[in-house]
């Protein structure tokens, strides 16, 4: 029986895991002990790749859309392939239902609900990196092109214009919330010092994203509250099979 895919977006060489997104079900697959290779995808091709697997577009009212082709991908065993990190995750909780992800849990929609709370005063520190920091050509290119279209302006001008102190001040109120939520149960975990949920492979991977882009925008992050370095050192086993 072939083993389960996970579609990913490569970066420049050593070629390795990066992007938010793909972490989720690398994770989850790590957690679970589940076995499977990695397929590298470049931003130019992701949209004929997947749309030759037959994948619709993605639902434009589902949670955290952004367009219509994404990554990650999964290939299970029998053949079936999916898209999107939010229903990925339940069909590997449905084929692999032990050691749970405790999706029901509300921490987990809360968490996945919240990321974007404080990626999002921080992205002119990460984003105007990505290409140049990680990312192959055809990639860098594809991204640059198409993120300057959605912002309106080069990165380099979000980058100069929006970076800043700022970002930081921004953060401090999301991050604290975060932190807060993390403590609730007493850690490290979201629910609690045993009981690993989805919640937490969801904030690792942001974290670990951070660190890929850059590790002293990820250093001043940890910084906020120790309870972020508690969860990641918590759930390093986990992101070790990242290629």
């Amino acid at each position: 029986m072939s083993k389960v895919i996970l579609y990913d977006l490569p970066s420049k060489p050593p070629t390795k895991s990066w992007s938010l997104n793909p972490w989720k079900p690398r994770m989850a697959l790590n957690y679970k002990g589940v076995d499977y290779k990695t397929e590298w995808i470049e931003y130019p091709d992701l949209v004929p790749t997947l749309k030759s697997f037959g994948l619709p577009p993605n639902d434009p009212n589902a949670p955290g859309y952004f367009m219509d082709y994404t990554s990650p991908a999964i290939r299970f065993e029998d053949g079936t392939v999916m898209m999107d990190s939010w229903p990925i995750a339940h069909e590997i909780e449905k084929r692999y239902p032990t050691p749970s992800l405790h999706l029901d849990d509300p921490i987990v929609v809360e968490v996945r609900d919240k990321i974007g709370s404080f990626l999002g005063p921080l992205m002119p520190q990460w984003l105007p990196k990505v290409p140049r920091v990680l990312l192959n050509k055809p990639s860098a290119d594809y991204f640059e092109l198409t993120r300057e279209k959605s912002f309106g302006m080069p990165l380099s001008q979000i980058e100069e214009e929006k970076g800043g102190e700022k970002n930081w001040e921004d953060v401090q109120k999301p991050a604290k919330e975060m932190a807060d939520l993390l403590k609730k149960n007493g850690g490290p975990f979201f629910l609690g010092n045993t009981v690993v949920s989805y919640a937490d492979l969801i904030f690792v991977s942001s974290l670990q994203f951070l660190k890929r882009v850059d590790a002293n925008v990820y250093q001043r992050f940890l910084s906020l509250d120790p309870a972020f370095g508690r969860l990641y050192d918590a759930s390093k086993q986990w992101l070790e099979k990242d290629d």
